[in-house]
């Protein structure tokens, strides 16, 4: 198979491969400054409705399954782990060990897509959704319990459709970044396959971690607030 030379100079628009690099970080930074902002309005939005209305969000949390949240935890943070340590391997001119650990990534975006497939189909077909009519009897009985268990005299069951709609927008926002990260390993996995990188230029995989990164560590936040709290 053709093999695509390693970047050896700068793109013309640039006066130095080092400029490129910095502009290319930069411009990384401030799209993940946006992130940062879009998703810093949505959990403004859950505390507030959180302290409004604490005992919908109470059976919400005790409706959702923690051991799942859990397992995707672990995935996410391993994902990590193995694109910090391709960002590094690229960087030493290591295109294949780069591309082993972006594949072990990738496989560990999909795995976590799969769970969320299994996690979102229960609630969807338990009624648990924002636009269902109502949960089915067996789910019903579970919120009355949980009521009576822990004394939730303010529990209407309408607030309750306020905590499902925060959380699927919100773990259904991150997923569709997981989505969107899943494309750019693609990416990154067959330019690394062509071994366009080298340790003058690898920029296009920092940023790919970069980006992994953030994804993560919003996970790690949602992951408490939603199925712990």
């Amino acid at each position: 198979m053709h093999k695509v030379d390693r970047r050896v100079d700068h793109s013309h628009h640039f006066s130095s491969m080092e400029q490129e690099h910095e502009a290319g970080k930069q411009g990384t930074w401030l799209f993940m400054a946006t992130e940062v902002m879009m998703f810093g309005a949505l959990f403004c939005g859950y505390f507030m409705y959180r302290f409004k209305y604490p005992d919908a969000y109470h059976v919400g949390g005790e409706l959702l399954n923690w051991k799942l949240g859990a397992t995707n935890t672990l995935v996410l943070v391993l994902s990590s782990f193995t694109m910090a340590l391709a960002v590094r391997e690229t960087q030493l001119g290591n295109n294949k060990k780069a591309l082993k650990l972006v594949v072990v990534t990738t496989l560990c975006a999909v795995f976590f897509m799969v769970v969320k497939y299994f996690e979102y189909s229960g609630k969807i077909h338990a009624g648990l959704f924002p636009g269902a009519w109502g949960p089915i009897p067996e789910y019903m009985d579970k919120i009355n319990a949980i009521v009576a268990e822990k004394g939730l005299e303010n529990f209407q069951l309408e607030n309750l459709r306020l905590f499902l709609v925060v959380y699927f927008i919100m773990t259904g926002l991150h997923g569709i970044h997981i989505i969107v990260g899943i494309g750019l390993m693609i990416w990154l996995m067959k330019r690394l396959k062509n071994n366009e990188f080298s340790k003058d230029y690898y920029t296009a995989v920092e940023g790919v971690g970069l980006y992994w990164h953030i994804v993560d560590l919003i996970w790690i936040y949602l992951f408490p607030l939603m199925y712990l709290m």
